[in-house]
């Protein structure tokens, strides 16, 4: 499968909207939205943050990503990371994560690319690990059904 990436346009909202299948999914990639996704939400939240990116595979819209704090020779902090249900497990989160750090590391001179997991979703959390993410704190937050969740807080430091 060929993937690419390039900048999120607002053509590609209502592909990212649907990528999340339920309340969890949702809450995994953006915890302060409501399900459904919309794209009034999707649109405020990528005017809030910097480097939205999608990635495309055999040219659909598959990936999306931003960075929700950057701060140039500091912390780029990865948020909003989702794969569309079509295409996971196929490499995917791995092109769009490292792209996102590559764009950390080179655009921003970043120390290091900072990233939240919840416990749960364990598919993430072992993806991560595998690219080098170590976890630096675990955080209480409330799941979408206000159940207690953990959020593992990653990072992933400059190399050199």
């Amino acid at each position: 499968m060929e993937l690419t990436h390039r900048p999120f346009l607002e053509s590609d909202l209502p592909a990212v909207c649907a990528f999340p299948r339920d309340p969890q999914e949702l809450y995994f990639m953006f915890p302060k939205a409501v399900y459904p996704l919309t794209q009034e939400q999707l649109r405020a939240a990528v005017a809030a943050r910097a480097e939205a990116t999608v990635v495309l595979a055999e040219g659909a819209v598959a990936g999306f990503a931003n960075f929700y704090e950057w701060e140039m020779g500091g912390r780029c902090s990865m948020g909003n990371v989702i794969v569309s249900p079509a295409v996971r497990g196929r490499g995917v989160a791995r092109y769009l994560v490292s792209r996102m750090a590559e764009t950390a590391f080179t655009r921003y001179d970043a120390r290091e690319v900072a990233l939240c997991c919840f416990s749960t979703n364990t598919p993430a959390l072992l993806l991560y690990t595998r690219m080098g993410f170590t976890p630096y704190a675990v955080e209480e937050r409330v799941n979408w059904d206000g159940s207690r969740i953990a959020a593992v807080m990653m990072r992933l430091a400059r190399q050199g």
